[in-house]
């Protein structure tokens, strides 16, 4: 298999806050156009994991390449401009702005236009806020959030706001895209509405997802590849059939799939 074939490689990471290890030489590839899983239990540094992968956090040592480039010195803004988009274990909405404004900040990064020109409403201004305001109306049709257009977020229903930060992730059209527990804290319907729009984000626009889950039914009938980890370390990556017939996960972590 060629390296082209993989939109992520992660080589020999490691990654310590004050000499403890959250990741210890951590290898796995992610496929292009797959729904990668990430399980363990809390602790195992998987969150650190997608903070290492979008910059928030600067790994000791180890090569990450994206879509063949370098990802030894980047930073969130510049992550999100080469095309890695991020959600968040607790939504990071603007609860008082409407779904549609909240979507909106998920373009601020990639602004063309200066403040000057935005404050006089200027043609590129006007031509690149109605560009946004289209690219917006697209993922409120998608999300099926069109119902929902004007309403203040904090009005919402928990599951109904993650489905906005999905979008907010969603709207610059990234090529890989990181969500740390987007389930969390849902009823079953709405983790069901939840998975399939995962599943149609990655199937229909073509987007490579890599996710953080608890839900073991959810990541086994949603995941294409599983990477298991403890204590920063890998102990099992496969099929979720591979990861499921593992003795040392099945021991450790996932029991009995029902």
């Amino acid at each position: 298999m060629s390296s082209t074939d993989f939109i992520l490689q992660v080589s020999d990471i490691s990654l310590s806050f004050k000499g403890v290890k959250a990741i210890n030489q951590l290898s796995f590839d992610v496929r292009r156009g797959e729904i990668c899983a990430l399980i363990g239990p809390n602790g195992a540094g998987k969150s650190s994991l997608l903070n290492v992968l979008n910059g928030v956090y600067r790994f000791d040592a180890g090569s990450i390449v994206f879509e063949q480039q370098s990802l030894r010195r980047i930073d969130p803004l510049s992550a999100a401009r080469r095309g890695i988009g991020r959600t968040f274990q607790n939504n990071a909405l603007f609860k008082k702005m409407s779904v549609i404004d909240n979507l909106l900040t998920g373009l601020s990064r990639h602004l063309r236009s200066g403040f000057l020109e935005q404050a006089l409403n200027l043609p590129r201004a006007r031509r690149e806020a109605a560009d946004f305001r289209q690219q917006a109306q697209g993922i409120l049709e998608f999300l099926e959030l069109q119902a929902y257009r004007d309403v203040p977020v904090g009005n919402l229903s928990y599951g109904l706001q993650k489905r906005v930060e999905l979008g907010r992730a969603l709207i610059a059209g990234p090529r890989l895209l990181l969500l740390d527990e987007p389930m969390a804290g849902m009823n079953a319907e709405e983790k069901q509405d939840m998975a399939r729009f995962i599943a149609d984000i990655n199937r229909e626009l073509g987007t490579t997802v890599v996710l953080i889950e608890h839900d073991m039914s959810v990541v086994m009938g949603l995941s294409d590849h599983v990477v298991v980890l403890d204590y920063g370390r890998k102990v099992g990556d496969g099929t979720p059939a591979e990861v499921q017939a593992n003795p040392e996960v099945i021991a450790a972590y996932l029991g009995v799939v029902h």
